[in-house]
């Protein structure tokens, strides 16, 4: 009998990947505590997160590459920004983990934040350059420089997740406003047009939309390509903590085992159904192999 026949119980739907909070949330949750910050002590945070466009010319300045992603420029911007990454999110991260899900996120806003600094460097428009009339004292460039820019915002790593959502559930109903029903496919082409239009007609407007794109591409060829971004973290890491932790003692416990067993084989399962079963890993294969071995012997 084959893994499809199979009659497990679900006895307990927790297992440790519900047991505590998801990547989504708690990403949303560092987003609002760090609005909640800068609400507090001003500005000056905001702008010590921010990406600046001479980055390039700072390689020093490289961690704004990340935390650029958890700073916003207003309220509206935060709240838009986190309820997209909640309601695509939780369904991205269950089809690719938590922990690749995380990997997926902010290699997106490295990526998207990567190529707004680039096209801000080969912008000419993107720092105008400063004319002193002649006979004017030199120094008034002091006073008229333009300020360097600067981007702020989640929008290329939830630009990422969402096309990966998208990709996964295309047919998936999302309701706008609470009461529109629009597919997913729908939904993705919308933000990819808006985008592509945007950055052809950049005027007076001052939404990052190459950050949105490049963050869209990113997630598209890492669905096309079926990346995992888990095989380039280096495996001495895992060396590194098992030196500095100390082993703990775990208890046998064959019952729950069996939940956490019957807990992969139902999201592989539920895998199957979306992706079909040439989308399956080898581990996820051996886990199904495993659980029908399991049941034949329960049977016998």
């Amino acid at each position: 009998m084959g893994i499809y026949d199979r009659a497990y119980i679900r006895e307990d739907e927790r297992t440790n990947w519900f047991s505590g909070r998801s990547v989504v949330v708690n990403l949303i949750i560092i987003n609002v505590v760090i609005w909640l910050a800068g609400a507090i002590f001003g500005d000056e945070l905001r702008d010590w997160l921010a990406l600046k466009g001479d980055m390039l010319f700072k390689p020093w300045m490289c961690w704004q590459l990340i935390t650029y992603g958890f700073a916003h420029a207003d309220t509206m911007h935060l709240v838009f920004n986190m309820l997209i990454l909640y309601f695509v999110g939780r369904d991205v991260e269950e089809v690719y983990g938590r922990a690749e899900f995380l990997r997926i996120y902010l290699v997106a806003v490295v990526l998207a934040g990567l190529a707004w600094v680039i096209m801000v460097t080969a912008s000419p428009q993107a720092v105008p350059m400063v004319t002193v009339p002649e006979g004017a004292d030199p120094r008034i460039l002091l006073q008229v420089a333009p300020r360097v820019p600067e981007l702020v915002g989640a929008s290329g790593g939830i630009m990422a997740i969402m096309i990966l959502f998208v990709l996964n559930f295309p047919r998936r109903l999302l309701y706008i406003w609470g009461i529109i029903p629009v597919p997913a496919w729908a939904l993705g082409v919308f933000y990819v047009l808006g985008d592509l239009l945007g950055f052809a007609n950049p005027a007076g407007s001052n939404v990052a939309n190459i950050a949105h794109l490049a963050g869209m591409g990113f997630g598209f060829v890492y669905f096309q390509t079926k990346l995992n971004l888990g095989r380039f973290v280096p495996g001495n890491l895992t060396s590194l903590q098992k030196l500095w932790t100390r082993p703990k003692l775990r208890i046998h416990d064959p019952d729950e085992e069996a939940r956490k067993l019957n807990q992969q084989v139902d999201a592989i399962l539920e895998k199957i159904s979306r992706q079909g079963e040439a989308s399956l890993t080898k581990k996820e294969r051996r886990t199904l192999e495993e659980a029908s071995r399991r049941y034949q012997r329960r049977r016998e």
